[in-house]
Formats: structure tokens, sequence, C-alpha cells
């Protein structure tokens, strides 16, 4: 297990410089200059020369990574070129909005697939089943940006029932939520109907039909906890998966967290705010595909540490 662990580390770490490597390499050769947006149009060429000397981007790409990498080891992320604020301060103001909408997206997620899945298996071969199936593929195919417009015209505009944007209250939390949600539903829909179909096929399911046991019986108390088992060491990936595709459903609620933070860094050209998101981003991902591979063996025996 500590082998196994320290691998994974490594891995992870190699991981996170490969993509700080990538990150910084493609901001380096964006035609954007990020000085000009600094200085502004008015700036004279020796403002512009004077800010770049003084930022450092007037050397070559391996120093300036280099430098890079030496502040982030101290854990500096930089500061933001626009904002003139610590990166690490503007990242994690905004990190306790985008923890809240990830696990209300996480939330609606597996209430909306479990209970497609469950249907569906329960329902094999039927109308209801396809048409659960024909949702969910739908559900996954569904560009994002394309889900919350919907919604927010439905449910904000036509019904009233939820505001159009901004953060405070559950009822701004739960169109972003359910924007994220839907997409993730899907997967799960179809995860949970192939595993409970799986275990509908046991032994100790027939069994429990032969004695008589009430259909809702065998699903939800023999059936349910069993088929579940490799559904829940998903979860630990979708952390990360949120966690990068966070930023079209922050933008189009107005949702202040590091999504937003990153789509105004973009517009900006900020390069530090780009970079230090990416970065927490490339670590929720590693993170949680990290606990799902060691917490998965302890919810479904089936899985073995490799």
């Amino acid at each position: 297990m500590i082998a196994y662990l320290g691998r994974r580390v490594i891995q992870s770490l190699l991981i996170l410089l490969g993509v700080s490597l990538i990150t910084f390499a493609l901001l380096y050769l964006l035609p954007a200059d990020p000085v000009r947006q600094i200085a502004g149009r008015s700036a004279t060429p020796q403002t512009v020369e004077n800010i770049r000397q003084q930022l450092g981007l007037d050397q070559p790409f391996v120093v300036q990574y280099w430098h890079y990498l030496t502040r982030l080891v101290s854990g500096d992320l930089g500061r933001s070129y626009i904002q003139r604020s610590e990166v690490t301060e503007l990242i994690v103001s905004r990190l306790p909005a985008s923890l809240l909408l990830m696990v209300g997206a996480i939330l609606c997620e597996l209430l909306i697939g479990l209970s497609m899945g469950l249907i569906a298996a329960v329902k094999r071969g039927t109308a209801t089943d396809q048409t659960l199936m024909v949702a969910s593929f739908v559900g996954v195919s569904a560009p994002q940006f394309v889900v919350g417009l919907l919604l927010l015209y439905v449910f904000a505009v036509r019904l009233s029932w939820f505001p159009i944007g901004g953060y405070g209250t559950w009822r701004h939390l739960v169109l972003p939520s359910l924007t994220m949600g839907i997409l993730g539903a899907g997967w799960y829909a179809r995860m949970m109907r192939s595993s409970m179909i799986d275990v509908l096929r046991q032994d100790y399911v027939r069994t429990a039909r032969a004695k008589g046991l009430a259909r809702g019986a065998i699903v939800f108390r023999h059936a349910l906890p069993n088929a579940i088992l490799p559904v829940i060491a998903m979860i630990g990936i979708d952390i990360g998966i949120f966690m990068g595709g966070i930023v079209v459903v922050e933008s189009v609620f107005g949702w202040p967290g590091i999504g937003q933070l990153a789509w105004q860094a973009i517009q900006r050209v900020d390069i530090p705010i780009i970079m230090g998101v990416t970065l927490v981003s490339a670590f929720a991902i590693v993170l949680g595909n990290l606990l799902a591979d060691i917490i998965a063996p302890f919810i479904d025996p089936r899985i073995k540490l490799r």
C-alpha cells in the first residue's frame, strides 16, 4: 500500500509538472501581449519596455519558466498583472463558492443519475428503459452553456422560480448545480443500469425471489447496496472533472468562483491567474483520481490496488 501510494504521488507530481510546462508554453506563445494590456493603448514604447523588464517578460522562455517553478515550490503563484493582487489570495477567496457549486452538482447528478439507472434496470427492455437511456445520452452530449441558458430561460425568465444569477442563497445554487449535474447524471445512469442488471442476475437475488420476497425489498435491500458500490468510487473522479469544467457554468450564471476568475483573466490576458487556476484545477483532478483509487477497494472489495 505504501509503495503504491509513493508511486502515485510521484506520478501526480510529474503530471502537475507537465501541466505547468504545457500551459506556460502555450501562454508564452500567445500572440496577445499582456504588457500592452497593463500599459494601456496610450503608453509609449519606452513605458512598455520598462514594464516588460519589471515583470521579467523580456527574458527567454526557459528562464521565465524556471523562475516560475522556483516561486511555485514555495507556494507563490505570482501576482496578477491587472488586479495587482496575489494570485493565491484571489483563488482562495473564490474557492469556497466553487466548492459549494461542486458539492451541489455532485448531489444533483447522483440524485438524477442513480434514480434513472435504477428505474431503467428494473424496467429493462421496456419503453421506459429506452427513454431513460436516450435522455441520459442527450444529457451527456449537450453542451453545458446550452443547458444553462435553457434552464435560465425556463425557470428564471419564464417561471421566475429562481434568480437569473448571483450568489448567496440556496435559490442561486439550484440552476448552476443542475446544469453541471445533468452532464454527470447521464454517466451515472448508464453505470448504475449496468451494475444493477449485473447484480439482479446474481444467485442471492434469485434466492430472494424464490423465498417470495417483495420486489421492492429485493431491489432496495439486497440489490441496490451492492450495485451502488462501483458507482460511489466514481465520485472522487468527479471532483476533478467539475473543478476543471466549472468555467463555463460560472460565467453563464455569474457565480463568483475560480471559473469566473479564470474567464476574466483570459479576456485580459492575465497570465499569472490563468496559470494559477489551471494548476489548482489540475491538482484537483489528480487528487480526485488518487482518492478514487485509494477509496475504491474499501468500498468495493472486488477492486484491488495494483
